[in-house]
C-alpha cells in the first residue's frame, strides 16, 4: 500500500494489540477520507452521523470522498449542542445505522465535535453488539481529546457522560483545515485540553505552549505539532490504562470541578462550554493543591496567567449569571463518576506537570474551598 502521508501530516498510533489504530493529523483529510478508510477497512457501506453546524460545510465533501473510493454512505444530521447527547437522539442514530444495513466490516462515521463523537461512538458500540467506528473530529477539543481513546456516552439528568461504553475507533482523521472555521471561543475551549496535557506530566510542553500559543492559534506547523503532542500523550495513557483503573484518571485533571460547573449551568453553552469548565477546573485543582500544601501557590498563578492570556475563563466569577451555592456544587462533585466508596477522587498536583490521583480527599476540605472561591 502506498504511503499517502504528506510532509505536514503526522501519524500517531494507539497501541491496543489487535484493536490498535491510527490517528492522522493534518490538512485535507476530509477530502482524503475515502482513500484512507478504504485502505484500512474491507466494508463498503457507511453511515455518517453529523450535526446541523457541521453538515453544511463538510458533509458533502466527505460523502464525495467516500463515493470516489467505492463506499456507499447514508447520512443523518442531528441538532447541534450538548443536549443532543441524550437517549432521545441515541435512538434515531441506532435506527439509522440499522436501516443502512451496516454489517460487521462496515462502519459508522462520526463527523463533528465531541458531542457527535460521543453519541455516535456509543451507538456504534451497542448496535449489533459493536460496529466498526471512525472518528472525523471537527473541533480542536474533539481532535485532541474526545475522539481518542474509546470513551463514548450520553448525559443523564444525574450528570455528564454517566451512560456509555468503551468502544475504540478503527481510525481517527483529524483534518486541521476545519479548525480555521471554528469560532475563537470554540478554539480556545479546545486549547484548554491541549494545555491539560502539559499540566498532567509534560512540563516542557506547557513551557512550549506559554512561548508558542499564539502560533498554535494562528495555524500551520505549530498547531499540527500541538495536536500531535496532545494525541500522543493521550494515546500513551490509553495504551497503558484503557478502562481507567488508574493512570487514565489523570486525563480528568480539572474535570471534576469543571463537570460540576457544567451541571450548575445546566449545560447551557451560552454560559459555559466544556473546555471553559476545564480551564476553570484546572486553576481550581492547582489552587486546591496549594491549599492542601501539596504545591506552591505560584504554580496556580502561572496556570491562571497562561489560560487568561489565551482568553479562557479562570474563575467561577467569570461564568455569566448566578451559580448555585457551594453545597449544590458539592452534590454534583459527589455524583461525579470518579467517586469510589464514598471517598472523593481528585486529580491534584505537586507542581506544573506533576499531577497525581488523590483517592481520599476529605469532602469537608473541598466544600470549604468551594465556599471560599464562590463568587457570592
Amino acid at each position: 500500500m502506498m504511503n499517502h502521508v504528506m510532509p505536514s501530516e503526522r501519524k500517531v498510533r494507539v497501541n491496543l494489540g489487535d484493536r490498535s489504530y491510527d490517528i492522522l493529523i493534518g490538512p485535507g483529510l476530509i477530502a482524503a477520507a475515502g482513500r484512507e478508510i478504504a485502505s484500512r477497512l474491507k466494508g463498503r457501506r457507511m453511515a455518517v452521523i453529523t450535526d446541523e453546524n457541521v453538515a453544511p460545510r463538510y458533509l458533502e465533501p466527505l460523502m464525495a470522498s467516500l463515493n470516489e473510493s467505492g463506499i456507499e454512505a447514508v447520512s443523518l444530521v442531528l441538532p447541534a449542542g450538548e443536549k443532543t447527547k441524550s437517549f432521545e437522539h441515541l435512538i434515531p442514530v441506532c435506527d439509522a445505522v440499522l436501516a443502512a444495513k451496516i454489517e460487521r466490516n462496515d462502519a459508522v462515521i462520526a463527523l463533528g465535535g465531541g458531542v457527535i463523537g460521543d453519541l455516535t461512538g456509543f451507538a456504534a458500540g451497542i448496535v449489533r453488539r459493536g460496529s466498526r467506528f471512525i472518528q472525523i473530529p471537527t473541533s480542536l477539543l474533539a481532535q485532541v481529546d474526545s475522539s481518542v481513546g474509546g470513551k463514548t456516552g450520553i448525559n443523564s439528568p444525574h450528570g455528564k457522560n454517566l451512560i456509555g461504553v468503551f468502544h475504540q475507533p478503527d481510525l481517527v482523521l483529524a483534518d486541521t483545515d476545519v479548525l480555521d472555521t471554528l469560532s475563537p471561543r470554540e478554539f480556545r475551549a479546545g486549547y484548554a485540553e491541549v494545555a491539560k496535557y502539559g499540566l498532567i506530566d509534560k512540563p516542557e510542553f506547557f513551557d512550549w505552549l506559554e512561548r508558542n500559543w499564539q502560533a498554535v492559534f494562528a495555524g500551520g506547523d505549530a498547531r499540527i505539532e500541538a495536536i500531535a503532542v496532545s494525541c500522543q500523550a493521550k494515546a500513551d495513557v490509553v495504551a497503558a490504562d484503557e478502562r481507567e483503573n488508574g493512570l487514565r484518571a489523570l486525563l480528568n485533571l480539572g474535570h471534576t470541578f469543571g463537570h460540576a460547573l457544567e451541571a450548575a449551568t445546566e449545560y447551557d453553552s451560552r454560559r459555559l462550554v466544556h473546555g471553559e469548565g476545564v480551564a476553570i477546573g484546572m486553576v481550581l485543582a492547582h489552587e486546591f493543591s496549594a491549599r492542601m500544601n501539596l504545591a506552591s501557590p505560584d504554580d496556580a498563578r502561572r496556570v491562571e496567567t497562561h489560560l487568561k492570556a489565551v482568553g479562557l475563563p479562570t474563575r467561577m466569577a467569570d461564568i455569566p449569571g448566578d451559580l448555585p451555592p457551594a453545597a449544590r456544587l458539592m452534590e454534583a462533585i459527589a455524583q461525579d463518576k470518579k467517586v469510589k466508596g464514598g471517598k472523593l477522587t481528585f486529580i491534584l498536583t505537586r507542581g506544573i506537570g506533576q499531577s497525581f490521583v488523590a483517592d481520599d480527599v476529605p469532602a469537608s476540605e473541598v466544600l470549604g474551598f468551594l465556599e471560599e472561591k464562590h463568587p457570592r
